[in-house]
């Protein structure tokens, strides 16, 4: 899948590797974000783990871009050593929550006091029982 052609891939393809989306992110890429002119706009990184295409970052540009009615935007192989413990705890959580593609991040869109509270603190939650497991 590393050999595919990266062009030809949509965001509907894409398994997210977070949760929610922070408000307050979303509307400062809004104020950016042009969706005629996609040449300031930074590839979304995404990897292959376990036969999925993961996204590894660029959540939010993902819904930004899905809200502007775009079906693809630039993406970029992840070269970045990553965590994959970590990365599978997350795209777990996510499918379990029926987070499957980056549109189903439209209903997850929360305050920023909330996404840390529930993504943040999640996610710090998640990291310390890995590093935990791993002693």
């Amino acid at each position: 899948m590393e050999n595919c052609e990266i062009s030809c891939l949509v965001l509907t393809d894409l398994q997210p590797s977070q949760f929610y989306i922070s408000e307050k992110k979303l509307r400062d890429i809004e104020n950016w974000f042009d969706p005629k002119d996609l040449s300031g706009f930074e590839p979304i990184p995404i990897k292959l783990l376990d036969g999925k295409l993961v996204m590894t970052d660029g959540h939010t540009r993902a819904v930004a871009a899905i809200k502007a009615g775009l079906d693809s935007v630039p993406l970029v192989w992840d070269e970045d050593e990553l965590d994959w413990d970590m990365y599978r705890a997350c795209v777990s959580a996510c499918q379990e929550q029926i987070i499957l593609s980056p549109a189903d991040l439209l209903t997850r869109i929360i305050s920023e006091e909330e996404y840390k509270e529930k993504w943040d603190k999640w996610c710090d939650i998640m990291q310390a029982e890995i590093i935990q497991s791993r002693k």
